[in-house]
């Protein structure tokens, strides 16, 4: 039966392009035997936590069981409550491959793989807020509640010339901060924001978008067999269907995420 599913396995991978696991891949992926997924359950795009089980599920989560089952190799899910706190962790080791947002900051220590999906990073106001358009954020006085180190924080501390940041530590705390410090704004992904808007009243979540968010793959630098790997996992992932099929199982729609288009290694 290990023959025959090892056979369909690599049947699969030869249709979509995906390259064959070799032992350094393997070993590149999982050093000490068990793949260790850093999971962010902050963002719902990603991933979800059941608040009573700690159980963790997601599209995240499935790509990292199906990345386990096609290295042979067990999937340990390392959750984390902001994307921050994950790209902090990779120093100390404490994850072999996660899932975030890509930006060329944290590509000083993470190789990633190609966008598997996007997301559209977005502002919500507050009731009779007299900004209208995302431009208008950018205004002096103007104070914005962001979530350090994410996607949207590492790009908003570039491009905002005008607005403050003030910076939280997850996308709850900017929610909180938002509305007890009467910000002008926070920042997040559009679906965190609709689903805060709900118990905000009169709050807006702006049409349009400051940015939108590739989110790939990464594994820590210096494992370049598994970096390769990765590339063309995520790859298959979105040809064979997978990642759209993820989407859908998720109950996640084109107004909350997209697959990304295909993508050629440089």
């Amino acid at each position: 039966m290990k023959r025959v599913a090892l056979l369909i396995g690599l049947a699969t991978a030869m249709a979509y392009g995906q390259s064959v696991v070799t032992n350094e891949i393997r070993s590149q992926f999982a050093p000490s035997g068990t793949l260790r997924a850093g999971i962010n359950y902050a963002n719902p795009l990603l991933a979800s936590r059941d608040e009573k089980t700690g159980e963790l599920s997601g599209v995240a989560v499935d790509l990292s069981r199906e990345l386990g089952r096609r290295l042979g190799v067990p999937v340990q899910l390392v959750g984390f409550d902001a994307a921050g706190k994950m790209t902090d962790a990779v120093k100390s080791g404490a994850w072999d491959i996660a899932f975030l947002g890509i930006d060329p900051a944290r590509a000083t220590e993470i190789d990633y793989s190609a966008a598997y999906m996007e997301l559209e990073g977005t502002y919500l106001v507050p009731a009779a807020s007299p900004l209208k358009t995302v431009e208008d954020v950018d205004r002096e006085g103007v104070r914005v509640a962001v979530t350090s180190k994410s996607a949207y924080d590492l790009f908003l501390s570039r491009n905002l010339k005008h607005a403050q940041i003030v910076h939280t530590g997850t996308t709850p705390e900017s929610i909180e901060v938002f509305v007890k410090s009467k910000l002008d704004a926070v920042a997040a992904v559009r679906t965190s924001l609709v689903a805060a808007a709900k118990d905000l009243p009169g709050a807006r979540v702006m049409a349009g978008h400051f940015m939108t968010i590739p989110q790939a793959a990464g594994v820590p630098k210096g494992r370049p067999a598994a970096a390769r790997y990765l590339w063309d996992f995520i790859e298959n992932a979105k040809a064979s269907g997978f990642v759209a099929d993820a989407l859908k199982r998720h109950g996640l729609t084109a107004n909350d995420a997209i697959v990304a288009a295909p993508a050629t290694r440089n």
